[in-house]
């Protein structure tokens, strides 16, 4: 995931102990939040620490250097097959091989982030996940239509259980089908009014607060009807 990867490789070279968490919600499942020291003014401190789940400690850093720093949280979900989510807009939005995911309901404020590729025409469409026995956990393929329509879906010559994340021309979750099996030639009905349809990992859409509601950002998403923009 380029500047995901990156950050992980610094909070591997420059937190000091991995704080303890307590009292965290299914929701959520974050098993370890870890410090990434970069500069950031104060008021991105400020946001990102207003997203810290409820009962985690934030770790110490070394060197007792902390008022020299800037520390940008990011809550790292090992639970959930490493999809991160972001506390702050420490990473560059909206990148055309990123989708991001704003939870709804009890996970409302976390971000979830997957590396996608884009199946943008027909014959991309049709093909899909097809043929593949594996995704790395925080990838995914992100459908886009040119108008927004009845989509409908199937699982034929797809070897993995899939989510399927359906939303509209402004980026709201309309729809989610869990773990969609394996080879089932059975109808999934998005609904009407589709214009995007992200699939992920079965199984990663429920602890990630992914549910109707939910607001997906992309540049694909036209910015105009946008209800999470590329500027936000």
């Amino acid at each position: 995931m380029g500047s995901v990867d990156a950050a992980e490789r610094l909070m591997a070279e420059r937190v000091g102990q991995t704080c303890v968490c307590r009292g965290m919600s299914r929701a959520v499942l974050v098993k370890a939040v870890r410090a990434l020291v970069i500069p950031a003014p104060g008021a991105a401190l400020r946001r990102a620490l207003n997203h810290v789940p409820r009962g985690v400690r934030i770790p110490v850093l070394r060197g007792g250097r902390i008022p020299l720093l800037r520390a940008l949280l990011i809550p790292v979900l090992r639970g959930v097959a490493g999809a991160v989510l972001v506390a702050s807009a420490g990473v560059a939005a909206c990148q055309p091989d990123v989708v991001e995911l704003r939870g709804s309901g009890s996970g409302a404020g976390s971000v979830a982030r997957f590396a996608v590729e884009v199946a943008d025409d027909a014959s991309e469409r049709a093909q899909g996940l097809m043929n593949r026995d594996k995704m790395a956990s925080a990838a995914g393929m992100l459908f886009v239509y040119e108008t927004p329509q009845r989509a409908r879906f199937w699982m034929r010559n797809t070897l993995i259980p899939l989510d399927m994340i359906f939303a509209d021309a402004a980026g709201v979750v309309t729809r989610v089908h869990e773990n969609a099996v394996p080879l089932d030639e059975t109808a999934i009905d998005g609904g009407d009014g589709v214009r995007f349809v992200l699939e992920i990992n079965g199984g990663l859409a429920r602890p990630l607060a992914i549910r109707p509601g939910s607001v997906l950002r992309h540049p694909a998403v036209p910015q105009d009807k946008a209800a999470w923009t590329c500027a936000d």
